[in-house]
């Protein structure tokens, strides 16, 4: 008995492989370019961290550039001002940028285009151009310390740039400044598609503005959230811009990040780009291991 084919079915598959084949055209050229320019940059990095040498005269080491991290006293103090930065500012920002949401969302408030406008000003700016003038506003002659003298708050100029702790705490300042209204538009975009019927049924039951900020704007914020978090956690391991043009790492090495460390390796001190890509691999570690915690403590499964 012969067997006949199903014209439905070849049309079936006929549809499906060229939908499929369609959909591949679509997305080959992405596919091509994240493999160009993303995997294959970071197979190569890893593979010049199993080297090292002076400019393009490279051995391989093996594992000996990883064992040189633990004791190397300059990798391990911009680590810790990495790290520091990170435990202070990231928090700093996220609560700003939710507290300055939380008020421009406001209904009531006048003048709402104006301050978000404002706040969300310092994201635009060039990361040069706004570290530049934070370097002249906390300078010893500066706008921040002739104010602080007018209004009798300080006897004498603050070595703002010269001392190691004033110098870490400008830095914070200026990141903070710059990154605290580009997470606000993120929060302020979520906050205007919760249902305004949660606030004023809490508002009957008696719960007040602080009550609804911690039970009702946070968890439905959280995915949000989550999303800024990570995307800070991820810039402040990558800190450059701001330490080359405020301090340049100073005092001494009180400042510098491992994204500085790095280029130092790489252009400023004796070409070494097989231990540069060492250290760099230190900040795909660190973002792995601190995304992974923020997932989670945020509870998220998925």
């Amino acid at each position: 008995m012969s067997q006949t084919s199903n014209p439905t079915h070849q049309t079936t598959f006929a549809q499906r492989f060229r939908k499929n084949y369609i959909g591949w055209l679509f997305i080959i050229l992405s596919v091509l370019g994240i493999s160009l320019f993303y995997f294959y940059p970071m197979v190569q990095a890893f593979l010049l961290s199993l080297q090292s040498g002076m400019g393009a005269n490279l051995d391989y080491v093996g594992l000996d550039n990883y064992v040189r991290l633990f004791n190397d006293p300059t990798f391990i103090t911009a680590l810790t001002n990495t790290v520091l930065y990170l435990l202070v500012q990231v928090p700093v920002m996220i609560v700003l940028a939710l507290l300055f949401s939380v008020l421009l969302n406001d209904p009531t408030l006048k003048f709402k285009g104006f301050f978000r406008t404002a706040i969300f000003l310092p994201a635009v700016t060039s990361l040069v151009a706004y570290a530049v003038i934070f370097k002249y506003l906390f300078a010893n002659d500066g706008l921040v310390n002739d104010f602080l003298l007018n209004m009798n708050l300080i006897s004498e100029p603050l070595n703002w740039l010269s001392d190691p702790f004033l110098a870490k705490l400008t830095i914070i300042i200026a990141i903070t400044w710059r990154w605290t209204g580009y997470n606000m538009i993120f929060y302020l975009s979520a906050l205007q598609n919760v249902d305004k019927s949660l606030y004023e049924a809490a508002k009957i039951d008696g719960a007040s503005a602080v009550q609804q900020f911690f039970f009702i704007t946070i968890p439905l914020l959280k995915p949000i959230i989550l999303f800024t978090s990570i995307v800070s956690t991820i810039g402040t391991l990558q800190l450059f811009d701001e330490v080359m043009n405020i301090t340049s790492g100073g005092p001494g090495n009180s400042t510098m990040t491992i994204s500085m460390y790095i280029y130092n390796l790489s252009f400023e001190y004796t070409p070494d780009f097989g231990y540069a890509a060492t250290v760099s691999y230190v900040i795909l570690i660190l973002v792995v291991i601190l995304s992974f915690i923020q997932f989670k403590v945020a509870g998220d499964r998925d």
